[in-house]
């Protein structure tokens, strides 16, 4: 006979979301729910579309939210907790938040049509044509990672400015010729529509929209790792592609994975990780001031504004810093302590990509590999330049490349 299975705990809290019908758009299911509760916890704009209840207990999400939600979901133990959301909580919404805090079996949810399926049937665009970034409470920016001639791009917004600054920063990008459709208050009776390109827009939009983007422009790189090197400002502290596109390939990014890039120079390592996928993290430490400031405007500019930058030197400023994934040493290697930091910092399967250009570098890292095994390559890379009136090779300084994963 089969094993009996647990019953299912009751839910801590529930999460309705709410369309921009507000509360003529909801069941009478949903509405009881909402009226029955003895909490109800949301933004000011949806605690004011329910109606008054005698004796019912109102609490605005605190700000910032992740941080103060903890101290507030303390604070709600007598039930029933209902939580307001917009459209689908779980499309980039407080629903996500909520379940990671308190566990999936601990949080119900009632789903209203999302503004992304709302603007999708709007504009005829198959959910499989498109992609979708939110930049609610995020850097515009984000959008930045998507370009690509003739890629689709929904753009959940953070408010009504948000589309003058996704258009600037696409006529910036060279793609100011995108068609840009701004799609306000979808799903009410107060639905707008402002169609235009990145290079012309100045319409007035409403606070609630969501931003769909033709986006028409240069290929400037692909999402495979080896961007060129242009791309990058940089002082001549850069992992050049053909060595950054073998060291990325032995590091390995996977959806969810940090990176530690310890000497990150121009940061392009951090970059090209976090560019593999939306929910990769990286933090860049950078002992130089200057360098450490231009990690930051390569990364805005590439489309990955989150990632972090620490300027200190290592090993101290690795103390503190989230457990990584995977290390890419690309200066600094030699410094006592640096590489013993990275490597007890690697979970079982993590990935460490060292490279050295020095005859003391070129010792430690044939020591590590004698003592941990691994890879061990020397990577030459010549290209071909002008000799006089001929066409000749120019060889770059060849590198020593360590890689390896932990056991």
């Amino acid at each position: 006979m089969p094993a009996p299975t647990s019953p299912r705990p009751q839910p801590t809290l529930t999460v309705v979301g709410i369309g921009a019908r507000g509360w003529s758009g909801l069941t009478d299911d949903v509405r009881r729910l909402l009226l029955d509760a003895r909490v109800l916890v949301g933004g000011q704009r949806h605690l004011d579309l329910v109606p008054p209840r005698p004796g019912q207990r109102r609490e605005r999400w605190p700000t910032p939210l992740r941080d103060g939600l903890p101290d507030l979901l303390a604070t709600l133990t007598q039930g029933p907790v209902v939580a307001l959301a917009s459209g689908d909580p779980l499309v980039s919404g407080v629903g996500s938040t909520l379940v990671d805090l308190l566990g999936e079996d601990r949080v119900e949810i009632y789903p209203a049509t999302s503004s992304v399926a709302l603007a999708r049937a709007e504009l005829r665009w198959p959910a499989e044509s498109c992609a979708v970034v939110s930049v609610v409470g995020r850097s515009p920016a984000l959008v930045l990672r998507e370009l690509a001639p003739g890629r689709r791009v929904l753009v959940l917004s953070s408010d009504e400015s948000t589309p003058a600054q996704v258009a600037r920063l696409l006529t910036a990008a060279g793609y100011g010729a995108s068609r840009v459709h701004v799609l306000g208050d979808l799903g009410s009776d107060r639905f707008t529509r402002v169609d235009g390109t990145a290079g012309t827009w100045s319409a007035v939009c409403p606070r609630l929209n969501v931003v769909g983007l033709e986006l028409d422009g240069p290929a400037h790189g692909a999402w495979v790792a080896g961007l060129p090197d242009h791309l990058f400002d940089h002082d001549g502290q850069l992992t050049k592609r053909d060595l950054r596109a073998a060291a990325l390939a032995r590091l390995a990014p996977v959806p969810g994975a940090h990176l530690w890039d310890v000497g990150a120079g121009a940061g392009s390592v951090g970059v090209e990780w976090m560019r593999a996928h939306p929910t990769c993290s990286a933090t860049a430490v950078e002992a130089d001031a200057q360098r450490a400031e231009r990690i930051t405007r390569n990364a805005h500019r590439l489309g990955v504004p989150g990632l972090r930058v620490v300027h200190g030197t290592a090993p101290e400023a690795l103390a503190d810093l989230p457990a990584p994934d995977a290390v890419f040493v690309g200066g600094g290697a030699t410094t006592p302590g640096v590489l013993e930091t990275c490597l007890a910092a690697l979970p079982p399967g993590g990935r460490v990509v060292v490279h050295g250009v020095t005859l003391e570098t070129e010792r430690l890292l044939a020591d590590l590999y004698r003592d941990h095994g691994g890879e061990l390559t020397r990577v030459g890379v010549e290209v071909a330049a002008p000799i006089g009136s001929f066409t000749g090779w120019t060889p770059a300084r060849s590198v020593t490349q360590w890689a390896y994963v932990r056991g």
